[in-house]
C-alpha cells in the first residue's frame, strides 16, 4: 500500500483525468470524463458551468450547452450540487429520486396539493418556468397560489423525478414532464445500493485519478457502509488499488492502469472557483499546497483576495489567484486583485520570464470568452509581474 506517486505527480495525473492537458473533442465526451459540471448563478463574469467547459474545450461557446440539452445528450440534476450530467448516467439519478419519493427530505417539506396542481398545469400547457406561476393580484381569474409555493413544488417534482429541466431561458429553468423530455432508449432501472456505490467510485476515480472515501462520497449522506464494502471488493478484484498517506494515515484509492502524462505544457489555467479540480478545498490544500476559499459569502471588509478570485494554475503548480469582474458596458475584464503565493516562484524552473507570457495568453483568452475586448490590471502584490502586465495591457 505504498504511495506510487509524489504530490506533484498526483496533480499531473488529476490534470490529465480532468481533461486539462488534451481536448476530449466534444462536450458530451468531456462530461462523461468529468461525470458532472456544477451549475452556478453568479455572473460577475461568465457563469461557472460555462467557464469549466471553456477551460477544457478550446472552441467552446455557451450555445453548445443549450444544444447538448436540446439533443438530450446531457441533463440537469443534483450531483453534490446542481449540475449538468451525461444522459447515460440518468438511471443513477433515480437512486436519489426514489429516496425522495419514499419520504426523504431535500430542502423543505413537500406540499402535495400544490405539487398536483403545478404538475396538472404543465401537463395541460406544456413546459413552464417558475415565473409563469407568479400570482397576478390584478387578475382574479389568474392562478390562486403565489409563486413561492409553486416554485417549491416545481423543485420538489424535479428532485423526485416527475419533472425534468427541458432547457434554460435566461438562466431560468423551464420544466416539463419527464416522459416528454427523456429519450425512450434511456435505461430507467433504479440501481441497487452496490451498483450506485460502484458508479460513484468509478466516476470519481476516472475523473480525478485518486481519492479517499470522504472525497468519493462528497456531500452525500448515508453511503459510508456500502462505499466501504464496495471499495474493498473492487480492491480484491484488482479493479482499483490503494495506498495509505503517511501524514494523515488515510487510505486513498486509485486506478492502477492510469499512466502519467509525458509532458506538462508551459500553460496557465485561470480556473473557476467551482471547477471540478478545485471544488474539494481540503484535498486541494493537503495534496497540492493551495489554501483556497471563495469569498463570495464573506463580508466585503473581511475578504483577503476579492469577491470572485480564480485559482491560477501554472504547469503543475498553483501559484496564485486573481479577482475578476467583467465590465460589460465597456467590454473590459477587470483584474481587481492579482495575488501570488509567497513561494510561487521559489524554484529555479519557475521564473517569471517564463510565466508572464503564459499568464497574458490566459488572460487574453479568458477576456475574449467574457466578450471583453481588453483587460485592465488594478492591483498586484508582485511589483515585477505587475509592471510587466501593465505594459502588456496598454
Amino acid at each position: 500500500m505504498t504511495n506510487p506517486y509524489s504530490a506533484a505527480q498526483w496533480l499531473q495525473l488529476s490534470m490529465q483525468q480532468q481533461g486539462l492537458l488534451q481536448p476530449l473533442g466534444s462536450l458530451p465526451a468531456l462530461l462523461q470524463q468529468l461525470s458532472y459540471v456544477q451549475i452556478d448563478s453568479i455572473n460577475v463574469v461568465e457563469r461557472a458551468h460555462h467557464h469549466v467547459l471553456h477551460s477544457r474545450l478550446p472552441h467552446y461557446a455557451t450555445s453548445m450547452l443549450d444544444e447538448a440539452m436540446s439533443d438530450n445528450t446531457i441533463f440537469e440534476y443534483w450531483s453534490h450540487a446542481a449540475a449538468y450530467l451525461p444522459i447515460e448516467d440518468y438511471r443513477f439519478s433515480l437512486y436519489r429520486k426514489q429516496q425522495l419519493q419514499q419520504g426523504d427530505k431535500h430542502w423543505f417539506e413537500p406540499e402535495h396539493k400544490v405539487m398536483r396542481e403545478v404538475k396538472a398545469r404543465i401537463t395541460a400547457e406544456g413546459p413552464l418556468k417558475a415565473s409563469q406561476f407568479k400570482h397576478d393580484a390584478d387578475n382574479k381569474n389568474g392562478t390562486w397560489w403565489d409563486w413561492k409555493p409553486a416554485k417549491k413544488a416545481l423543485e420538489q417534482l424535479f428532485m423526485q423525478g416527475e419533472l425534468m429541466v427541458a432547457k434554460r431561458d435566461k438562466f431560468q429553468k423551464v420544466y416539463d414532464l419527464t416522459e416528454r423530455v427523456l429519450p425512450n432508449h434511456i435505461d430507467t432501472t433504479v440501481p441497487c445500493d452496490s451498483e450506485f456505490a460502484q458508479h460513484l467510485i468509478t466516476r470519481y476515480l476516472v475523473a480525478h485519478g485518486f481519492g479517499n472515501l470522504q472525497q468519493i462520497q462528497y456531500l452525500r449522506k448515508g453511503l459510508k457502509p456500502i462505499l466501504t464494502q464496495t471499495l474493498a471488493q473492487l480492491c480484491e478484484q484488482g479493479d482499483i488499488a490503494r495506498f495509505t498517506e503517511p501524514n494523515s494515515k488515510q487510505v486513498y484509492f486509485y486506478l492502477p492502469k492510469l499512466t502519467l502524462p509525458s509532458t506538462i505544457p508551459n500553460k496557465v489555467w485561470l480556473l473557476n472557483p467551482f471547477d471540478n479540480l478545485v471544488i474539494q478545498r481540503q484535498k486541494l490544500k493537503q495534496w497540492f499546497g493551495f489554501d483556497y476559499q471563495i469569498e463570495v459569502y464573506v463580508p466585503e471588509a473581511k475578504r483577503q483576495y476579492g469577491y470572485y478570485a480564480l485559482p491560477i494554475l501554472w504547469r503543475d503548480r498553483f501559484v496564485g489567484r486573481v479577482d475578476v469582474k467583467a465590465d460589460r458596458k465597456n467590454q473590459c475584464l477587470l483584474l481587481q486583485q492579482l495575488h501570488f503565493e509567497a513561494d510561487a516562484f521559489s524554484a529555479e524552473a519557475l521564473s517569471t520570464d517564463a510565466f508572464v507570457p503564459a499568464l497574458i495568453d490566459a488572460i487574453d483568452h479568458y477576456s475574449k470568452f467574457n466578450n471583453c475586448q481588453h483587460w485592465r490590471l488594478i492591483a498586484c502584490n508582485d511589483k515585477t509581474i505587475g509592471k510587466m502586465l501593465l505594459s502588456a495591457c496598454q
